[in-house]
């Protein structure tokens, strides 16, 4: 019997979460050499697709699907700083246009994606929103797209926005290289803080999963710990091996929801995704356009402030300039990032209402049912 298939037995489970453990850790390892963005979670998506699509039969624990949220959402909080604030007040009018404008440029690309019935239902509206890749993940499972399409498109358009800003920062800091993102794995660590932030994530974590709000586990650590944060003086502690394992345990749960059918149908959307996002892409780089003629402002910190997105991947390369005005990049990105999050569910569905009939049953039936949606519905009743 071949090794792999030794592994994949169902009497040795085991063996399985090794090897699942084994093959992220690899591909982790290689999308970081490739200067990826979101290694730590995309190797373990990657792992678990792969091995999924081979039979293997794992689930993700609920407890921990749900700490993975609490500390994504504090790690959102962590980024929000009141330094936001100040840039807000001084540029909100050029701020709110070109977020409103990016949004109703990225709704209006999906809305056309689910009427032509590239992908169904509101996937591609979720698939497209700029924002952080991993929380729009969780969003869209919580409102019922499907959470394996959303994942594929808003990785693809991750890597399509940070390999060209590669290129435009290139362009405008010559002899520059595009940083990788490194985490301080050995970086002091302050146990007090660190504490507080457990605390956050515990009581966040638990508040959310009682409050009944979609995506609470997530939502609810990130409002309290940006109000502590701004009020209370709290500083969020957050090692990289808990992010890392959040991450992957984020990516797994992803991943093992995968099946042929679904994939297939990801890579014959793929040219038209591609399409969407370019266009996206470019939509965003006329904005940037307009922010350099009108305003006067770096081309470099125009283009990055307007880029669809991920707002961690652009932090890292707007730190590898000096020339870029890091407050407004960060503070547009944020501020979508929040309309996004708040607007994201109204949006969506307001936009489906207006799709037209539903997709055929012959689509529905192929994709089959989405299994991580399912999983998340079962382990709600267990925490129950």
């Amino acid at each position: 019997m071949p090794f792999s298939s030794l592994l994949l037995t169902r009497d040795a489970p085991g063996r399985r979460w090794f090897l699942l453990l084994a093959l992220s850790l690899l591909f982790s390892g290689l999308f970081a050499l490739g200067r990826l963005p979101a290694a730590l979670l995309m190797g373990p998506m990657a792992a678990a697709i792969l091995l999924s699509l081979r039979g293997l039969t794992l689930r993700v624990p609920p407890l921990l699907h749900l700490v993975s949220q609490a500390v994504i959402g504090t790690m959102i909080a962590r980024i929000l700083t009141p330094s936001i604030l100040g840039t807000f007040r001084s540029d909100w009018p050029v701020l709110l246009g070109v977020v409103v404008s990016t949004v109703s440029a990225a709704s209006g690309l999906g809305w056309l994606m689910g009427r032509l019935r590239i992908l169904p239902g509101t996937t591609a509206i979720w698939g497209l929103s700029p924002g952080a890749a991993s929380v729009m993940m969780v969003m869209a499972e919580a409102y019922g797209a499907d959470a394996r399409l959303v994942a594929f498109m808003q990785y693809l358009r991750v890597v399509v926005v940070v390999m060209l800003a590669s290129v435009v920062v290139r362009v405008f800091v010559p002899g520059s290289v595009l940083p990788g993102s490194p985490l301080p794995w050995f970086a002091p660590l302050s146990w007090t803080s660190f504490g507080e932030t457990l605390l956050l994530i515990v009581l966040g974590g638990i508040l959310g999963k009682l409050s009944r709000i979609p995506a609470g586990a997530m939502l609810v650590p990130l409002c309290l710990g940006f109000l502590l944060q701004a009020v209370g003086g709290l500083s969020i502690t957050l090692p990289p091996s808990l992010l890392a394992a959040s991450y992957t345990i984020l990516g797994w749960g992803i991943g093992l929801g995968f099946t042929r059918p679904i994939l297939v149908h990801a890579l014959r959307a793929l040219p038209r995704t591609l399409l969407a996002i370019l266009a996206l892409v470019l939509f965003s780089g006329v904005l940037a356009l307009l922010l350099v003629g009108l305003l006067g402002m770096d081309p470099l910190t125009a283009y990055l402030a307007t880029s669809p997105g991920g707002m961690d991947s652009v932090a890292i390369i707007s730190a590898s300039s000096p020339r870029v005005d890091i407050s407004f990049v960060m503070a547009l990105q944020t501020i979508r990032f929040l309309v996004v999050l708040l607007a994201g569910p109204l949006l969506s569905r307001f936009l489906a209402d207006r799709m037209g009939p539903a997709p055929p049953r012959r689509l529905e039936k192929s994709l089959g049912p989405d299994p991580l949606l399912e999983r998340i519905r079962e382990d709600e009743d267990e925490l129950d």
